[in-house]
């Protein structure tokens, strides 16, 4: 079912719409929860209260995509669960360490102090929008969706290590592109 039929039946209040989207972007959503999460309890639960989240945010909210409304509802949710759970203690695993490697970019700070968040975000997507399709897939894998070095290694047919040095590189451009539009790393 395509996502126009699916936010209809959202729309239409009818519980079909659950269904179809869990059959549709259940493995998708279950993906970034488990890449972020690590456990499959927690990612089914999470995986689950997005589908809540969804239907009490449709209507009003009509989003396009669907796939990246949905992630973005289930990342938010992972994220969050992941800091409750971690709250305090050291490790982190992949999230931790994905996290850590981008701070050295984005910090969530700016130089001038009147730098809004929407602002970061298109500046995030005018560089993204700048950079060759495999690049920004390979980065949004990683920081996105969370996924291992060494999975979009194998996804990409390229070693570990030439993935960490690509990631190095285009974190490092945009250091540079953030701090030439006014935020600090």
């Amino acid at each position: 079912m395509d996502d126009s039929a699916i936010l209809r039946l959202y729309l239409a209040r009818d519980e079909a719409a659950l269904d179809e989207t869990a059959r549709k972007y259940g493995a998708y959503c279950a993906a970034i929860a488990r890449n972020i999460l690590g456990s499959p309890e927690d990612t089914e639960e999470c995986v689950n209260d997005t589908w809540l989240r969804a239907w009490n945010a449709i209507p009003p909210q009509r989003p396009s995509p669907l796939a990246g409304f949905l992630g973005a509802i289930t990342r938010n949710l992972a994220f969050d669960r992941w800091q409750r759970e971690r709250a305090g203690k050291r490790g982190g695993g992949q999230t931790a360490l994905a996290l850590e490697e981008l701070a050295e970019c984005v910090s969530g700070q700016d130089a001038g102090g009147d730098l809004s968040l929407q602002e970061l975000q298109a500046a995030l997507r005018a560089f993204l929008d700048g950079l060759p399709s495999d690049r920004r897939e390979i980065f949004l894998r990683r920081y996105w969706c969370v996924e291992p070095v060494g999975e979009i290694a194998r996804r990409f047919g390229r070693t570990e290590n030439q993935i960490s040095t690509l990631l190095y590189r285009i974190r490092k451009k945009l250091r540079l592109y953030l701090t030439e539009r006014g935020f600090e790393p």
